[in-house]
């Protein structure tokens, strides 16, 4: 069996008013936020499914139902944190994330570093393990006009 695993992960939301704009488990000054069951946390949704699907667990979806009212405005933080306690106690740790946010709502560019320091504080990295690049639509396709946030992550994980 291999040592090293590799994960993807990715989400989408729509950007809603009256939603706190939370992406990367921080909240961002934005008139509009991702809707969703539990606090619409598109990064940190795509971030647990790449280390759930790098470990071979199930996905976040199957663990967190949004037909669960458990998970009725869960803080994805706290998803995160559980999927990495499954991780580890399969037997890995993680090695680096890579995610890309795509979005003509929120500008990454300004809170990217706070970023990567509350993912990292999540997965129990450094924040040089944890790399978020913002993209623009180039007002191209249904998320163009801010309708939306799609997110993918990509990580690697190794046997402990």
């Amino acid at each position: 069996m291999s040592s090293h695993r590799v994960g993807t992960g990715f989400d989408l939301h729509r950007l809603v008013a009256g939603r706190p704009c939370i992406l990367g488990g921080i909240e961002l000054d934005h008139p509009t936020g991702p809707s969703g069951h539990s606090d619409g946390d598109a990064v940190l949704h795509a971030v647990t499914d790449a280390v759930l699907g790098a470990a071979g667990a199930d996905d976040i979806g199957t663990l967190f139902p949004d037909t669960d009212e458990r998970w009725k405005g869960a803080d994805s933080a706290a998803l995160l944190e559980q999927a990495m306690k499954l991780v580890r106690e399969a037997g890995f740790q993680l090695v680096n994330v890579d995610i890309v946010i795509a979005t003509e709502g929120p500008r990454i560019a300004p809170v990217r570093a706070k970023m990567r320091e509350r993912i990292a504080a999540l997965l129990g990295v450094t924040s040089g393990e944890v790399n978020v690049k913002g993209k623009t639509l180039e007002g191209l396709g249904a998320l163009a006009d801010g309708a939306g946030v799609a997110v993918q992550a990509v990580c690697l994980l190794e046997r402990s």
